[in-house]
Parts: C-alpha cells; sequence; structure tokens
C-alpha cells in the first residue's frame, strides 16, 4: 500500500512539473502603430517569433498594437509599471526625459532609417546615452528616415511659405525648428494626426514618408518637400521586473534578441516603407520638391543650424554639459554608419 502511495505521489510530481516546464511564460509587447501594418508584421510579430524560437517554446509574446494596452504618450511608464511587460517607446512624446538622446535627430545627421537607427544604437552601447534609460531593460533603439514636412493647402519650398502655419511637430527638435522657420508647432501623438488634419486643427505635419502611408496622412496632403531637417527615434523596453523574472534559458533569448541586430531589424522595416509611402503620394499626383543638403543650402542651412544650436543650449541648461560632445559623436558616427 504504501509503495503504491509512493508510486502515485512520484507520478503526480512528475506530471506537475513537467506540466509546469511545459508551461511557456506570456509577455505583453505594446506599441501604437494599427494592427495589420508592416511595423505590426514585420517588426514586433517578426520579434516575437524569433524570441519564441530562441527560447525553444518556453516564451510566448502576445503584441498589442493600436494603443490597445498603453497610449504612446505613456509608452514608457507603461513599461516601467510593468502595464505592459515590453513596450515601443517614441521618445519625443515624453518631452524632456531623453533629452541627450533627442540629440540624434538634429539636423544634418542623418539620411536613412538605417543611418539613424545605427548611430543611435552605437550611443546607447557607448554609453553617451544610456543612463536616460536606467529604469527598464532596453532592447533596442532604432530611427525613423528623416521626416519631411506635408502640407494640405500651401506649397512649402523655402522657410518663409511655413509661416503662420500649425504644424504638428513629432518631437522638441523638430518644434524648435520648425519655430525658426516661423512656423507654429503642435504636439499630436502619431494616431490622432488624421482627424486633426481632417478637421484643419494643423495645416500640415513633420512625418516621414513610411508613416505618412501607415498612418493613411497621404490621403488628406497635397504637398511634400523631402528636406532631412529631422527624424524620430524609438526605444523597445521591458520592464526589470518581468525580465527579472525570467529563467536564464528566457532571459538568453531575449538577449539574442537585442542590440544593433535588431536596430538594423527594424530600420530595414522603415526603409522599405518610406519608399512605399513616396511611391504613394507619386502615384496620388502630389507635388513633390526635395532639399537634399538642408544645412549647406543658401535658403535653409540659417534656421536649421539656429534651432540646433538653441536646442543644444537647452539641453546643457538642463544640466547635461555633454551635448555638444554627443553631438559631435553623432556627427562622426555618420560616415560609420552610412549605407554601403
Amino acid at each position: 500500500m504504501k509503495k503504491a502511495l509512493s508510486t502515485c505521489l512520484l507520478s503526480a510530481t512528475l506530471a506537475f512539473s513537467a506540466a509546469h516546464a511545459s508551461a511557456a511564460t506570456t509577455l505583453r509587447l505594446a506599441h501604437f502603430w494599427p494592427s495589420g501594418s508592416a511595423y505590426q508584421t514585420d517588426l514586433f510579430e517578426a520579434w516575437a517569433k524569433s524570441v519564441e524560437e530562441a527560447s525553444d517554446g518556453e516564451l510566448k509574446v502576445n503584441v498589442y498594437p493600436s494603443q490597445t494596452l498603453v497610449k504612446a504618450a505613456k509608452a514608457y511608464e507603461g513599461a516601467v509599471s510593468g502595464i505592459a511587460d515590453i513596450s515601443a517607446v517614441i521618445q519625443g512624446y515624453s518631452a524632456g526625459r531623453f533629452p541627450l538622446s533627442e540629440i540624434a535627430q538634429l539636423p544634418g545627421l542623418t539620411s536613412s532609417a538605417e543611418q539613424g537607427s545605427c548611430i543611435i544604437q552605437k550611443l546607447y552601447d557607448e554609453g553617451k546615452i544610456s543612463s536616460e534609460y536606467q529604469d527598464t531593460k532596453t532592447l533596442f533603439l532604432f530611427s525613423t528616415g528623416p521626416a519631411y514636412l506635408h502640407t494640405r493647402e500651401r506649397e512649402i519650398q523655402i522657410p518663409s511659405d511655413l509661416a503662420g502655419l500649425r504644424m504638428r511637430r513629432p518631437n522638441e527638435v523638430a518644434g524648435e525648428l520648425l519655430t525658426q522657420m516661423g512656423a507654429s508647432p503642435v504636439g499630436i501623438p502619431a494616431p490622432e494626426i488624421y482627424p486633426a488634419l481632417e478637421r484643419g486643427v494643423v495645416d500640415g505635419l513633420s512625418f516621414p514618408f513610411e508613416a505618412m502611408k501607415g498612418f493613411r496622412i497621404n490621403e488628406l496632403t497635397r504637398y511634400h518637400l523631402r528636406i532631412p531637417y529631422t527624424s524620430s527615434i524609438f526605444v523597445l523596453s521591458m520592464n526589470k521586473q518581468a525580465y527579472d523574472r525570467l529563467s536564464p534559458k528566457q532571459k538568453e533569448a531575449i538577449d539574442q534578441n537585442s542590440g544593433m541586430q535588431w536596430a538594423m531589424k527594424a530600420a530595414d522595416v522603415f526603409a522599405k516603407l518610406d519608399k512605399a509611402g513616396l511611391e504613394e503620394a507619386e502615384s496620388l499626383g502630389h507635388v513633390v520638391h526635395s532639399v537634399e543638403d538642408p544645412l549647406n543650402d543658401d535658403k535653409w542651412s540659417a534656421p536649421l543650424k539656429k534651432g540646433t544650436e538653441h536646442f543644444l543650449k537647452r539641453v546643457e541648461d538642463r544640466g547635461k554639459p555633454q551635448a555638444r560632445e554627443i553631438y559631435q559623436r553623432a556627427l562622426d558616427l555618420r560616415s560609420e554608419c552610412a549605407l554601403s
């Protein structure tokens, strides 16, 4: 009887252990891009699949698009607090929280999503901006391509054409530059741009072409100025406690899917969408102008350089004396991060 009972208990223990071992840990990843978009399928779902495979199925990642788990403006706080285990954060929505990181958005630094993503990830890896992310587990950073200027009714060719226009700005850097060019910058999260533009709350916006297609903004605009005067940066952040609870094997799966390799995979998604967004605008018969080298352009260089100086001075005044050192390092990284 005792032997039978012992055998029964042993079997139950082994069955429980096997079930426990096979049970996957599920993580919640939040982002604000539309469901069904390439951001969802080619970036976040692809990352989730890669993590699952690296963990041999011990980790599952459920992806929550379209601000369904956390609002875009609260994405970083969502990762810190654990509302989301992992959150895609646009630093420009957290005004003043990532001033050193936002230096990577200044004019003249990047001409593509690949170059921008390489620069911001390297700045993090070198410890130049890592102090801004100490309250989360940073997975990887990435960038859009250049954010261009798009308007509904007024064609923009020179800075004075922006005078008096209400322009949606993606971040503080862009806001400073738009102010220097006579526009009135308005802060609106990306998912809210369409109704704001449709209702006339803003006259135009600063956006990369990938987002013009992804958020359907090409439907509402007619004029586009391809001037690489700024970009937007992102970080995929993980709640520290959620990471610490993982097994060594699960942590390794996360770590294997972090850093530069995924910064560049994200950049590839944005670069393809940039091309598609421009092609869509052209197919609709929109007017597209280009300013290839604005920092050396007779009409554009003065306000852009003035805006850059104002932003760097503001960061220094916030107690960040290393601002110009980081800006110079970002300038130096341009050639290292240029497309081959």
